[in-house]
Formats: structure tokens, sequence, C-alpha cells
């Protein structure tokens, strides 16, 4: 007998095809049977060990994050709720250009220093591993859910060139190449870059282009985090258009936004941008998280040359004067490129995580509030900050456009991302939220998207860039990654003021054929596993 029958569920399986009234029923980690209108037809009804009675739920696939930096938390956090009672069932790890893999033990120690911010440290991490085969064999041991891993270019190049901004030579060039290509062989799915981010950001075009021409090769995809969401937004994403489309590379585009006061209302400028290149025959999706403000490091907004030669060198520049002054002049008046080229706007810069628990009174607050507490400028406060954390300091900037995020979402390429990072004591509530405020907040509420056009952004879209041939939709023969959820309450609750809220109208989950999440509640079951590059 089989494991399990959902009845009378409303099916949305993900294709964007209308909903319809099924009892699906799973064994062995998959779909085996899907009996259409089975009550109403007065057919025999399929029978299982166990049965869900799904009346007024939707069942969907499970939700692929398609931009998270849980490459950390899922090693050091079983539980794992914030993506799993989200319905979430995968997640793509690696991103922006600076992860744990591949590594050696001088790089892995100055990218743990360098994403502090992003993931912590690491002291509650055993790495006992250093390739990227070995990292996803690590996950393979048990996680909450699924994670699929880019190889991050930003890591490649601190591994082979350093942290210095110069041209890669032609060995090291091909040195890169060919870690690119040995992470490919052993399961990633593409390559990631930070482009305002150090030392991937020193990466010059002609670089980027032949390490995607290895990742063209085989079947993978490039996720950048171009070189600008403020000013020069639409330069930096044309130049990705055009970088893969010369390397034959497929593109997504990460946190695909419209930033700064530059670009309000100019949504539609990049969508017929990405049009013209679809129309012409390029591979391209994007993600998107559904919220106004980013989210990143203090130190990220520090311009490029400041950030020269990794977070030593940083801190040795901050404790200058004369250079501490030129590195606030750059990011108050001139725009800082890590502040994507715009002057920062210190009261758009809120607080909201600190390493040092010492620091821990300034979180929640902007850089300009704290520093009118202690009668100070926004820079001095930054600054101490910036030392006194040891660069540890994570930071929303509330710099977005409502206008411009609904638009995006709408768009042909569109998939959902959350971007969530996890630490801090004030997060963005993205980590937590992403995916029941697409459904409860732009579908249900606003209409922004009709539900079965939602998920098939958070479903099939995504596993159809991650070339996955049997995720993404309730289909018979497919992995039994699945979300049941009710329509009519579905909602997030994580807030700006309470951002590890965890989501309402969501009372099962299943990875791969297992509830992760069950009347609500968290199981104790790690079903995850690494999801790994399908073979061209």
């Amino acid at each position: 007998m089989e494991d399990l029958v959902i009845r009378d569920a409303d099916v949305v399986d993900g294709s964007g095809a209308d909903a319809y009234r099924a009892d699906v029923v799973i064994d062995a980690g998959r779909i085996v049977s899907i009996v259409k209108e089975a009550a109403a037809a007065g057919c025999q009804r399929p029978s299982a060990m166990r049965e869900i009675d799904a009346e007024g739920l939707v069942l969907s696939p499970g939700f692929i994050d398609m931009h998270a930096h849980s490459d950390l938390a899922l090693l050091r956090d079983p539980d794992h709720s914030a993506k799993a009672a989200q319905g979430v069932t995968l997640e793509v790890l690696g991103q922006d250009g600076l992860s744990y893999a591949p590594v050696d033990d001088r790089t892995l120690e100055e990218v743990r220093r360098a994403i502090t911010g992003w993931n912590g440290y690491g002291e509650d991490v055993d790495f006992d591993w250093r390739s990227v085969g070995e990292y996803l064999d690590r996950l393979d041991r048990g996680i909450a859910v699924n994670a699929a891993y880019l190889i991050p270019q930003g890591t490649v190049r601190a591994l082979v060139v350093g942290w210095e901004d110069r041209e890669a030579t032609a060995e090291e060039l091909d040195r890169m190449r060919r870690l690119v290509a040995e992470g490919l062989e052993q399961g990633a799915v593409g390559l990631s870059s930070g482009l305002t981010y150090t030392p991937g950001m020193y990466a010059r075009d002609a670089e980027l282009t032949e390490l995607c021409r290895v990742v063209a090769s085989y079947g993978g995809y490039y996720c950048p985090h171009h070189r600008s969401y403020g000013a020069g937004a639409l330069e930096a994403y044309a130049e990705m258009v055009s970088l893969t489309r010369e390397a034959g590379c497929p593109l997504h585009l990460a946190h695909a936004t419209m930033n700064f006061g530059v670009n309000k209302g100019r949504a539609p400028h990049l969508l017929t941008l990405l049009d013209r290149a679809l129309d012409a025959g390029a591979d391209i999706t994007l993600d998107t998280y559904p919220y106004t403000p980013g989210c990143t490091t203090l130190a990220a907004l520090l311009p490029s040359w400041a950030s020269e030669g990794g977070p030593e060198e940083i801190l040795a520049r901050l404790a200058d004067p004369a250079t501490a002054e030129r590195i606030r002049y750059d990011l108050e008046v001139t725009g800082s490129d890590g502040c994507h080229g715009v002057p920062v706007e210190w009261e758009t810069v809120e607080i909201s995580g600190v390493t040092d628990p010492g620091l821990a009174g300034v979180v929640g607050r902007t850089v300009r509030e704290a520093a009118e507490l202690r009668g100070e400028t926004p820079w001095a406060t930054a600054h101490r900050l910036l030392v006194g954390d040891r660069l540890g300091t994570t930071v929303l900037q509330h710099v977005g456009h409502e206008e411009n995020v609904r638009a995006i979402m709408r768009h042909r390429a569109h998939t959902g991302g959350s971007d969530g990072i996890l630490r801090g004591s004030k997060p963005h509530p993205r980590a937590y939220g992403t995916f029941p405020h697409y459904l409860g907040h732009y579908v249900r509420e606003l209409g922004v998207l009709t539900l079965e056009e939602c998920v098939a952004h958070l479903t099939s879209r995504p596993a159809a860039r991650l070339r996955l041939p049997d995720r993404g939709l309730v289909r018979e023969g497919y992995r039994a990654d699945l979300v049941l959820f009710d329509p009519g309450t579905v909602a997030s609750g994580a807030t700006f003021a309470e951002p590890r809220g965890l989501p309402a109208g969501i009372p099962y989950v299943l990875v791969d054929g297992r509830f992760v999440i069950e009347d609500g509640r968290r199981t104790d079951v790690l079903a995850g596993r690494s999801v790994r590059r399908t073979p061209l």
C-alpha cells in the first residue's frame, strides 16, 4: 500500500494552468497517482497508509528559493523553520560570488571574515570540506530542505588571484577555468558573482566571459549580482546581457531590482531591455523578493579601492585618519561604487545586526538616528561600527520603490528569491516571509498576480532554470516536494518590527514525501539533500 494520499486538494500544479480538484497519492518520495475529481465522479478513491483531508487547501509544488544565504544555516540549524515553514523545499546557495567552496585554508579564513555579516563567522560549524563536491557531500548527511549550489566567482578569484585589484594572468585565468569546471563536474548548477563585492568586482568582463564559457559548456547558468543597482543600473544589466550572449551562457539576474531615487519608476526600462534580448533568443531569467528595502553589510557600502586586499586591509585604512576621510568623501559626496554610485543617505541605512554584543543598542536604528543620539556625525557612527564590529555589521537599505517591485514580479522571466540573511537580531523579514508574502499580499490582497501565475513563478519556472527534470510540477513520477496552504489565510508572519515571525496558513510541507511541516509545526525530519547539476 502507498505511503500517503492527499484527498480533495485544489491542485495548483505549477504550470500556470487552472486549479483542479484531485486526490494525490505519494509513495517512496514520489507522486505515483493523481485522480482528478474522484469524489464528484463517483470513482473508487485511492487508499494509502495515511490520509490527509485537504478540503479547502491548495496543493502546489514546493517553492524554490532562487537566492538564499543559508550556506551555513543549513548545517548549524537542523530546524531551519525560517525556510521550511514558508513552503520552501529547495534553496540555491553560493550566491553573490562569495561562499565556502572551493577554498584552501587561507581562502576559507578570508571568506569567513569577509561574509561574517551574512552568515556569521561559523565558529559553531566544522569546516571539514574544501571542494564543491565535499561541501555537497556534507549537505547530503541530512538537511531540512534541499539545496543546490552556485560556484562563487569571488571565492574562486580569492583562491587564485587574491584580493588585489588587477587583471588575472593567463595562468591564473586558466586555473580559474579549471576550478569552475571541477565545481560543475562535482554538481554545482552554475556560477555566481558579486560585482559590487571584493574581490569579485575586480574581474574585468573578458575574465567573466571566459568563465561563463566554461559554465555554458556544462549546461549551467550565470547568476550575477551585477555592478550597480543604483546609478548606472540599466547599463549594468545591459553589460550582463551582452557578456552572457557573447559567452553563449544562460543568464539569471540576482535580486533584479531598480533601487535608489535615480531609478524611481524605471522598471519598464529594465523590462524593455530584457524583452528585446529574450525576443532575440537570449536565455534570461531573474529573481526578486517582494519588499522594497535591500539588505547587505555596512562594509559593502565602502568604495572598492578601500576594500582591496581583504578585511584586514580595510580595517587598516579605517584606522588612518586621512584615508578614512577619503572613504567618507567617496561615500557621502562622490557616491561609492559599493553604494551603487549613489551618495549614501544615512537615514535610509538601518542597522539590523551586529557581531559584538556591546553594540546591540544601535540595532533597529538608522545610522543617522544612532548618530543623533550620540551627538556625532553619521560617518562617525558608521566608522565606529565598522571598526568596533570588525566589519560584521548588517544593514537594511530603505531605497526601493513599490511600483518597480510590482512591475518586475509580473515579468515572464521572473522567479522568487528571498535573498534571506538569517543572522542579526533584526534581520530583513524577507528571510522568513518572502513566499507567503507573495501569496498573501501580492496575490490575495492586491491581485498583482493570479494564484496560478504566482505558483508557477515560485516552482516550475525556477525548476526549469535549474534543469531539474522531476521537480517544480505536481505530476505523476515527480518528486513529492509539496506544499499544502490555505489561500484564504496564507500570510507572512515576519514584519520589520518582528522579522522572525513564522507564516500563517501553511499547515503541511513535504520534502521527498516526508513531512517537514505537519499541522503547522516543524517536525524533526531532515529529508533534504544536495540537488546536483543534471548532466547534458
